[in-house]
């Protein structure tokens, strides 16, 4: 079995956020799975896609502060600035977490760890709403 659906992601501020709940409420055919793959794919830029912890809501705000020192806005060697400061830092971090996940479909659920979930990571102040492409295959 195949399918493939785009769901919609409202806008949210930047930061990591946990959309593991929607990823899995936009597919009911995961039930029906034994065995397969679920695959996750961002079709933005200066977003992208991780799968780390889902309990306690500081490790969201560490990985924030952490991604913001390492890729600093404002560097005057930055040459793509016409959309804001935030610009190309949200594509450079986007380039370092990733487009896609792949994750494994075991009974019916995926496959994550207790502790683990999946994040939209957004890197700019105003992004808007992000598109996933959810591709779903198994038996």
């Amino acid at each position: 079995m195949w399918t493939q659906k785009t769901i919609q992601l409202k806008a949210r501020p930047r930061g990591f956020h946990l959309i593991t709940r929607e990823v899995e409420q936009a597919l009911p055919e995961l039930a029906d799975l034994s065995v397969g793959l679920l695959h996750v794919f961002i079709q933005h830029t200066s977003a992208s896609l991780t799968i780390n912890e889902n309990a306690d809501p500081t490790v969201r705000v560490d990985f924030e502060e952490v991604f913001s020192r390492l890729v600093p806005e404002n560097q005057p060697y930055y040459k793509h600035n016409d959309e804001g400061p935030d610009d190309l830092p949200a594509h450079i971090k986007s380039s370092l977490l990733g487009p896609s996940l792949t994750i494994p479909v075991t009974n019916g659920r995926l496959a994550l760890g207790t502790w683990q979930g999946i994040y939209l990571c957004e890197h700019r102040d105003y992004g808007g709403s992000r598109r996933l492409v959810l591709t779903l295959q198994g038996e």
